[in-house]
């Protein structure tokens, strides 16, 4: 292996795996530097301490822009194929979106409003759940939302069902006159009389119209325990049938990251997973 390679191979260990001391601290690092950077794009929305911090908060973006631009094109270095398993990736994607604002600002005016793209940031920090600590927990949570998507989807299209149907009734029943000027506004009545948000801006005038939005509430207290029952049922299962993965070895050369823990070599294209 020539120091190319030998340079290339450390980077991707420390970058995308977090089993050793060198990993864990640059997760560790890139989690405070982005939670700070989002911190700071939350503070100069405020018009009052933009005021005053302006010049501050002008030099801290583009010393977070500098450090995510550098991560940005160290990522594409250590992965093979990175069009196909980095740039066009979800994290891929996010990671260009913090970083162009910034640069759009040195050739474009008026991109002010685009710098809150900068909070996409926020979405990096489910990159702290390849840390050890949390990679069990993490796989329970993946492993019962993926396995009770169905049964969400199923629930939704019965609520979806339940708001139109109750919707166009109150549009039948209580007319433009009181407020239901459509069916739509009558489905955003359902949905938020249904989810017991209750904003009040619309309400029933007739008694048919009232007994029916008392149905609906009390429907939405019953209605609301679903996904959540279903969810909680899928985490039981998990648990008492999980397997614990505890290393964050990828592949590199298909990034696969899902290894036993003795593995040697990946399970998708054969390659070796340690030197």
């Amino acid at each position: 292996m020539n120091n190319k390679d030998s340079l290339k191979h450390k980077l991707h260990v420390i970058i995308l795996e977090a089993d050793t001391p060198l990993g864990r601290t640059f997760d560790i690092m890139l989690l405070i530097t982005i939670l700070i950077s989002v911190f700071v794009v939350i503070l100069d929305s405020v018009a009052s301490i933009s005021q005053n911090f302006s010049e501050l908060f002008f030099y801290l973006e583009w010393m977070f822009t500098i450090f995510f631009t550098i991560e940005y094109f160290l990522r594409i270095y250590v992965t093979a194929k990175p069009f196909r398993n980095y740039i066009f990736s979800f994290y891929g994607i996010i990671d260009l979106l913090a970083i162009i604002p910034t640069y759009l600002s040195l050739v474009v005016s008026g991109t002010h409003f685009m710098m809150v793209i900068r909070i996409f940031r926020l979405f990096r920090v489910f990159r702290i759940l390849k840390l050890g600590r949390y990679i069990g927990a993490s796989q329970v949570l993946k492993e019962s939302f993926m396995n009770s998507r169905h049964k969400i989807a199923i629930f939704l299209e019965v609520i979806v069902t339940i708001v139109v149907i109750m919707g166009s009734i109150m549009y039948i029943i209580e007319g433009p006159e009181n407020g239901f000027s459509s069916i739509p506004r009558g489905i955003y009545w359902a949905i938020v009389t249904l989810t017991t948000v209750g904003y009040g801006d619309i309400a029933p005038a007739t008694v048919a119209g009232q007994f029916i939005a008392s149905t609906i509430m009390i429907m939405g207290y019953a209605i609301i325990a679903v996904p959540t029952g279903i969810i909680s049922a899928e985490i039981n299962k998990a648990e008492k049938k999980k397997q614990i993965q505890l290393n964050t070895q990828i592949c590199e050369n298909c990034q696969l990251d899902r290894h036993d823990d003795d593995a040697l070599f990946c399970k998708r294209c054969g390659s070796s997973l340690r030197e």
